[in-house]
C-alpha cells in the first residue's frame, strides 16, 4: 500500500492555509448537519474530530486567518424543529483530540504550563473509554428527573424528556443526590442489541441502520416515545453540568458518586499518574475494544483534581483540562471520476474530487478534497514534490485517506493503473459561476473569483453565513431556503431578508403557494425574521461575514466597542490605518494587523459599506453585555501584561482580568489604563513610563484584585 502524503501545517503558505480553512469550514458544517440533525453521519466521530484538529493546527499557526465560520467556535448543530428546545444551564462542549502518543505528552505539557507546574510535579488524570453514541443531559431536582436534552449546538438542545424516561439505565429518581444535578453521558446501543434491532426491522420491512450510533441517535430522537421504548438503548454517565453542591473533589470521586446514585458508569475508568500511564491504559483498551460489546472511538483523559479543572477553564468550545485520544483512521482505493470546482464566500476556487463510491472505515465516501492547484499537480507550498511528483488525473486509481476529513483527502495515485487516455488537469482561470477572472496572486496557492458581489456563488454563500446558527439564526430560513429565494430574485443581500414581508407579505399567497411552504410556515418565517431585528452586536458583526473575523473575534470586537455607533465611528477613523483609532484597534488582545485591516476594509469599500448600512437600518442592534463587575477596581479599564509572571501564567492572568470586566490589550497606547509588569519587562514598560500610565508588579496586581 502506498504511503499517504499531506502538506505539513508548518510547510503551508498563508494562502494555502486560507484555502484549506475555507474547505474545512464548509465540510464540517455539512458533517454537523448530517451527524446531529439527520442522524446519518457520513464519517466516524474520530475522523470528524481529527478534521477539527487539522483546522485548529492551521489556526494556531495562522491565527489571523481564522474564518468567520470557523469550526473551532462551533459545537454540534442546531436543534431539530420537531422537538421543543431546552437551554443548557451549563454549555455542553466538545473535546479537543489527539492521535499520537506525542499529542498526549503535549496535552500534559500544556496543562502544566498553564498551571505553572514543573514537569516532575504530581498530576493525576482519569482515563475512560470514549463511547460512540449520542450525548444526553439529564436534569434532576430534589432527586426527580425533570427534563432531558440532547447536546444540540452546545447552548440549546432538544427536549427528549419523554424518550429518556424509557431508557432502563436512566433512573427516574435518585437518593442522596444534590437538590439540583445535571448528569451528562452517552446514549448507546450494544452490538448484540443492534443486530437484533436490524433483524426485527428487516423482518417488518422497516428501516435498518448503518451502525449502532445511528441506531441509538435515531431511536432517542423519535417523536413517539413508544418507539424509543421498544429500542434497546443504554446510558453511561461520565460528567455533570449544573450542580447545587459539589459531588466530590476529584473527577474520579464524582464518577463514583454518580454510580452511587444509581447510574451506570464505565468500569474501565481509572486514575493515571501522568501521560505514560494514560497511554498504557489506552493501549489496554485498544486491545479490549473488539470484545467490549459496544462501540468506542478512543480514550478520554481528564485532569482529576476539580479545582485544577476550574483554574484551567475553557477555550471557546473545548475544556483545557481534557482531551480525547482517538484510534487510527483507515485507507481505501477507488477511481477518480471527475473534478469539480466549488466557489466559496470569499471567492476561493476549491477543487473537489468526485469518486466512485468506496467504503472507508464503515462509511461510504464519494468525494474528497484536492486542496488546491499545486496539490493536484504534485507540489507542496515550497514547490517541492509530493507523492513523488505524481499529479492527479481524472480516471486515476487514487488512495483515499480518512484521517479527519469530512470530505476525505486524495492522498496518493497508482500510476501503474492510470488509463492511457488520462490527461493532466487544467485548473480553471475563470470563475465557473460568473465567468469573472479567477486570479492567483504571486505566492498564493488559491485562485479567487474577482467578481465580488456579481458572483452568485459568493453572494449565496454570504447569505448562508448570515443566517447561520452563530449569526442571525433565523428559524425557517436555512441554506436551502436562501438558495431558493436568491434564485428567484427575492433576496440578494442581508438587508432584503428584513424587507421580505414588506415586499411580498401583502402577497403572502406568493410564498405560501410555493413548493414546501404553506400559510402557517410562511407566517412563521415572517415572525422569525421580525424576531431577529433585535440583535446582539456580536452576532451582527459575525453575521457580516468579514474575512478573518470569526465568532470569538466578533465577541471580542463587540466588547471592546460596546455599541454599533462606536464601532462604525472607529472604523471610519481607522481607515487611514494609522493614528489613535487604528492603534486602539490593533491593541485589542488577539487582534492582528490582518484582521484589523479586513475589518476596516469592509467599511472602506463603498459597495460593501452601503450594504452594511442598509442592513443596520433594519435592525435594533443591542449594546454588548458585559458581566456584572460591580466592585471590581479594573472594570472598564484597559490592562496590558508584560514580562514574566511568577505566581500565575499569562493566560490565567488574562482570563481573571477579563472576568473582572477589564479589557486586556496586547500593546501599550494612550488608551491603556494599567500595565502589569513582571521581570524582563522591556519596551512596553518604557512606553508606559513615557505615557505616564500606572504600572504595577505582579504582587501589586494580586493585591489590587484580592478577594474578587
Amino acid at each position: 500500500m502506498a504511503s499517504t502524503t499531506e502538506i505539513d501545517v508548518e510547510d503551508l503558505t498563508e494562502d494555502q492555509a486560507r484555502a484549506e480553512l475555507i474547505a474545512l469550514a464548509r465540510n464540517l458544517a455539512d458533517a454537523n448537519t448530517a451527524y446531529h440533525a439527520e442522524d446519518a453521519p457520513e464519517i466516524s466521530d474520530a475522523d470528524y474530530d481529527r478534521l477539527k484538529r487539522r483546522n485548529a493546527d492551521i489556526e494556531a499557526r495562522f491565527p489571523k486567518l481564522k474564518l468567520s465560520d470557523s469550526p473551532s467556535d462551533q459545537v454540534g448543530a442546531a436543534p431539530s424543529a420537531g422537538f421543543g428546545k431546552i437551554t443548557h444551564a451549563v454549555r455542553m462542549l466538545s473535546l479537543g483530540n489527539g492521535f499520537t502518543d506525542e499529542d498526549v505528552f503535549e496535552f500534559d505539557a500544556s496543562v502544566r504550563k498553564y498551571l505553572g507546574l514543573d514537569a516532575d510535579a504530581p498530576l493525576a488524570y482519569t482515563a475512560e473509554p470514549k463511547i460512540d453514541g449520542l450525548s444526553l443531559s439529564l436534569r434532576y431536582e430534589k432527586g426527580v428527573l425533570v427534563q432531558a436534552a440532547t447536546r444540540g449546538d452546545g447552548a440549546v438542545g432538544e427536549n427528549v424528556s419523554a424518550n429518556a424516561r424509557t431508557i432502563a439505565d436512566v433512573p427516574a429518581a435518585l437518593t442522596g443526590a444534590p437538590d439540583v444535578l445535571e448528569v451528562r453521558g452517552e446514549v448507546y446501543m450494544s452490538h448484540a442489541d443492534f443486530e437484533s434491532l436490524n433483524a426485527r426491522q428487516a423482518a417488518q420491512g422497516g428501516k435498518t441502520f448503518a451502525n449502532p450510533r445511528n441506531a441509538a441517535a435515531g431511536s432517542l430522537r423519535q417523536l413517539d416515545p413508544e418507539i424509543t421504548r421498544a429500542r434497546p438503548l443504554r446510558f453511561f454517565a461520565y460528567a455533570w453540568g449544573s450542580l447545587s453542591e459539589p459531588l466530590a473533589e476529584t473527577q474520579f470521586g464524582a464518577i463514583e458518586a454518580l454510580r452511587a446514585f444509581g447510574f451506570e458508569t464505565n468500569p474501565l475508568t481509572v486514575v493515571c499518574d501522568g501521560p505514560a500511564e494514560m497511554i498504557a491504559h489506552y493501549t489496554k483498551i485498544e486491545v479490549q475494544r473488539p470484545h467490549l460489546g459496544y462501540d468506542i472511538d478512543g480514550v478520554v483523559y481528564k485532569v482529576d483534581d476539580l479545582e485544577l479543572q476550574s483554574r484551567l477553564g475553557f477555550r471557546s468550545t473545548t475544556p483545557r483540562w481534557a482531551i480525547a485520544h482517538k484510534f487510527p483512521a483507515e485507507l481505501a482505493w477507488t477511481v477518480l471520476e471527475g473534478i469539480d470546482i466549488q466557489v466559496g464566500r470569499t471567492g476561493a476556487l476549491s477543487p473537489v474530487a468526485r469518486l466512485s463510491p468506496v467504503t472507508v472505515g464503515g462509511v461510504v465516501v464519494s468525494n474528497a478534497t484536492l486542496h488546491n492547484q499545486d496539490y493536484i499537480e504534485g507540489r507542496d507550498s515550497k514547490g517541492q514534490q509530493i507523492r513523488e511528483g505524481k499529479d492527479i488525473r481524472v480516471g486515476d486509481l487514487v488512495q483515499v485517506y480518512r484521517a479527519g476529513d469530512v470530505i476525505p483527502k486524495v492522498a496518493d495515485v497508482d500510476i501503474s493503473k492510470r488509463p492511457d487516455d488520462a490527461v493532466a488537469y487544467t485548473f480553471p482561470t475563470v470563475c465557473p459561476e460568473c465567468g469573472s477572472d479567477a486570479v492567483r496572486e504571486p505566492g498564493d496557492a488559491v485562485r479567487r473569483c474577482s467578481g465580488g458581489l456579481i458572483c452568485p456563488a459568493q453572494a449565496v454563500e454570504k447569505l448562508k453565513h448570515f443566517v447561520s446558527r452563530a449569526a442571525f439564526d433565523i428559524d425557517g430560513l436555512g441554506a436551502k431556503q436562501v438558495e431558493q429565494f436568491y434564485a428567484d430574485g427575492w433576496i440578494a443581500e442581508p438587508a432584503e431578508i428584513f424587507t421580505l414581508e414588506a415586499r411580498y407579505g401583502t402577497g403572502l399567497q406568493q410564498l405560501k403557494n410555493r413548493e414546501g411552504w404553506g400559510e402557517k410556515s410562511a407566517r412563521a418565517l415572517f415572525a422569525a425574521i421580525e424576531d431577529k431585528r433585535k440583535i446582539p452586536l456580536a452576532r451582527l458583526i459575525f453575521g457580516l461575514g468579514i474575512r478573518h473575523v470569526g465568532e470569538a473575534s466578533a465577541n471580542m470586537i463587540a466588547l471592546h466597542y460596546g455599541t454599533w455607533a462606536a464601532l462604525e465611528a472607529a472604523m471610519e477613523q481607522a481607515r487611514p490605518r494609522e493614528g489613535d483609532a487604528w492603534e486602539d484597534l490593533i491593541s485589542v488582545d488577539g487582534m492582528g494587523a490582518v484582521m484589523a485591516g479586513s475589518l476596516v476594509g469592509a467599511f472602506a469599500q463603498e459597495a460593501e459599506r452601503a450594504s452594511i448600512l442598509r442592513l443596520v437600518a433594519q435592525l435594533d442592534v443591542q449594546e454588548a453585555v458585559r458581566a456584572d463587575t460591580s466592585g471590581s477596581p479594573v472594570a472598564g479599564k484597559t490592562v496590558v501584561f508584560t514580562g514574566t509572571l511568577e505566581k500565575m501564567t499569562r493566560a490565567e492572568a488574562k482570563a481573571r482580568a477579563e472576568r473582572l470586566g477589564a479589557k486586556v490589550a496586547g500593546s501599550v497606547s494612550a488608551r491603556t489604563d494599567l500595565l502589569v509588569a513582571g521581570p524582563g519587562a522591556g519596551s512596553k514598560a518604557k512606553k508606559a513610563d513615557e505615557l505616564g500610565i500606572e504600572t504595577l508588579d505582579e504582587d501589586g496586581w494580586l493585591d489590587l484584585i484580592a478577594g474578587l
